[in-house]
C-alpha cells in the first residue's frame, strides 16, 4: 500500500498547522513499517489532533477529551496483536494527565503522539499546560500564574521507556514514528508545532524558533535505559500463566423449600463497627440457600471507623430488577447515625412493616409495628447488634429461617466465631 490516508476525508486543518505535516508524516511512517490496515488501530480524543482517526483508512477510535489513553489499553490488552498509535493534542495531555501517568508506568506497548501547539487551538486559544508564561493567550494572565509542563521529564519519572522530542516539521518524523512504533513498549514522541489559526496570530512562533526551543530544553532521543523493563502485556501474562492457584466462585445450591414466601424488604441502621454489611451478606446467602434471588445495596461512611452503616437488602422468589427499597418489610434500627440516613423513610412505614428498635435509638414518627429490646440488657455486645438482629426477623418469619442463617454462618465464619454467631442468634429469635 502506498498510503493509508483517506481521500474521502483529507485533513482539514488552518493553512501552515503542523498537524498537517504530522498528518503526512504518521502515513508515511506507516507505509514504510509495513503493518496491515486492519492490524492497525488510530485513537483519538477531543481537538485539532481528535480529527486523526478520520484522515486513515484503518481501525479508528474516537473518545472523550483526554482519555483515548484508556481506550487505546483496552484495546491493546484485548488483541496484542494490533498495532496503537494514540493522538494527544496538549488539550488531552493537561485533561487526561493522570491516564498518561499511568500508561508511562505501566509500559503497555502503545505508541503515544502528542501534538503540542501550545494551547486550545479549537476553543479559542486559551492557554493549556504546555503554554509558555510569557505567551499571549486567549485566557488573559492565567499561563502567567503557572509554568509550563515538560511533558518527556514527567514521562521519564512515571516510567516511559521510549521518549522523544522533536519539531513537527522534522524531516525525518517519519522515521522517527517507525522507532517509536517498533519499540516494545510504551512510546512517546511530542511534537512542537504551530497552531496557525490562534497562536502564531499573538505569538512569534516559527519552525526555526521551534528548533531553538528544543536546543535548550533536555533532549530525548528515544530509548530511556534506567526505564527499561518488560512490556506490560507480555509480562501480565506470563504472571496469569504462572498463577496455578485461584479463588473458586461459592457454588450454593437449594437446600431449603419455604411455602407462601413473599418478597422481603429488609432495611438494617447502623453504624460502622456494627458489622451492618457482614449481616447483609448473611441474609444474602440464607435466602439463597432456599432458591430465592438476593440483592444487598450498602451505604457506610468513607471513614470506615466513624458514621452511618446501611444495608438494604431484598429477598424474592422473583427476579430482582431493580435493587431500591421501596416498601420495608422490616426495618432494623441500630444507631442514631443510620436512623437519620433514612429519616424521610419513617414517615412512609405502614402499620405492614415490622420495626424492630435498640432502646437507645430515637427514631421519628412511624406508623409501623415497631419492637422495641434492650440489646444491653440482652448482654449483647455493639458489635453483635446487627446479628442478633437476624435471628429477630427469623424468629418472626420474615423470608428466612433459622436453619437458613445457620448454613449462611457455617458458609463464611470459621468453627470457632460460628459457635459464637449461633449463640448471638438464638438470643433474639424468640422475641
Amino acid at each position: 500500500m502506498d498510503s493509508f490516508l483517506n481521500n474521502k476525508r483529507p485533513p482539514v486543518f488552518c493553512p501552515g498547522c503542523t498537524h498537517e505535516r504530522i498528518t503526512k508524516a504518521v502515513d508515511a511512517a506507516l507505509v514504510k513499517l509495513e503493518i496491515p490496515a486492519d492490524k492497525t488501530v488510530i485513537v483519538s480524543d477531543i481537538g485539532c489532533s481528535g480529527l486523526f482517526d478520520t484522515f486513515f483508512n484503518v481501525h479508528a477510535l474516537h473518545g472523550l477529551h483526554g482519555r483515548a489513553l484508556t481506550y487505546a489499553a483496552g484495546i491493546k490488552l484485548a488483541n496484542p496483536e494490533l498495532n496503537v498509535i494514540v493522538t494527544m493534542g496538549d488539550g488531552g495531555l493537561g485533561i487526561g494527565g493522570a491516564h498518561v501517568l499511568a500508561a508511562c508506568r505501566k509500559n503497555l506497548d502503545l505508541t503515544l503522539i502528542i501534538l503540542n501547539n501550545f494551547n486550545f487551538g479549537m476553543t479559542g486559544g486559551q492557554y493549556s499546560v504546555t503554554t509558555p508564561s510569557a505567551a499571549v493567550v486567549g485566557s488573559e494572565f492565567l499561563n502567567q500564574a503557572e509554568i509550563p509542563i515538560d511533558i518527556c521529564n514527567v514521562a521519564k519519572s512515571a516510567g516511559a521507556t521510549w521518549i522523544r522530542r522533536c519539531s513537527g516539521h522534522d524531516s525525518s518524523l517519519p522515521d522517527i514514528l517507525c522507532e517509536a512504533v517498533k519499540h516494545k513498549g510504551f512510546s512517546i514522541v511530542e511534537t512542537l508545532g504551530l497552531c496557525t489559526g490562534r497562536y502564531t496570530k499573538r505569538n512569534q512562533l516559527t519552525p526555526k524558533v521551534i528548533d531553538e526551543m528544543i536546543e535548550h530544553l533536555p533532549a530525548y532521543l528515544g530509548l530511556v535505559e534506567q526505564n527499561q523493563r518488560s512490556e506490560y502485556g507480555e509480562q501480565y501474562r506470563k504472571l496469569a500463566g504462572e498463577k496455578k492457584k485461584f479463588s473458586e466462585l461459592m457454588q450454593v445450591e437449594k437446600m431449603f423449600d419455604l411455602k407462601d414466601i413473599k418478597r422481603q424488604e429488609i432495611v438494617i441502621l447502623g453504624s460502622a463497627g456494627m458489622r451492618i454489611v457482614t449481616a447483609g451478606d448473611m441474609v444474602c446467602y440464607a435466602a439463597i440457600s432456599a432458591g430465592l434471588n438476593a440483592s444487598m445495596k450498602n451505604d457506610y461512611n468513607i471513614t470506615v471507623l466513624r458514621g452511618q452503616s446501611v444495608s438494604e437488602l431484598i429477598i424474592s422468589p422473583e427476579k430482582i430488577g431493580y435493587a431500591g427499597i421501596e416498601s420495608p418489610t422490616v426495618v432494623i434500627a441500630l444507631s442514631d447515625e443510620g436512623v437519620q440516613r433514612r429519616s424521610k423513610m419513617f414517615g412512609k412505614l405502614t402499620s405492614s412493616t415490622l420495626l424492630l428498635k435498640e432502646k437507645s435509638v430515637a427514631i421519628p414518627e412511624t406508623h409501623a409495628d415497631v419492637v422495641e429490646v434492650d440489646l444491653k440488657e440482652h448482654q449483647i455486645k455493639r458489635q453483635d447488634w446487627a446479628l442478633a438482629s437476624l435471628g429477630f426477623i427469623a424468629g418472626r418469619g420474615q423470608g428466612i429461617t433459622m436453619e437458613m442463617l445457620d448454613f449462611a454462618l457455617k458458609s463464611r465464619f470459621k468453627p470457632a466465631l460460628y459457635e459464637q454467631a449461633v449463640e448471638i442468634l438464638n438470643k433474639l429469635s424468640s422475641i
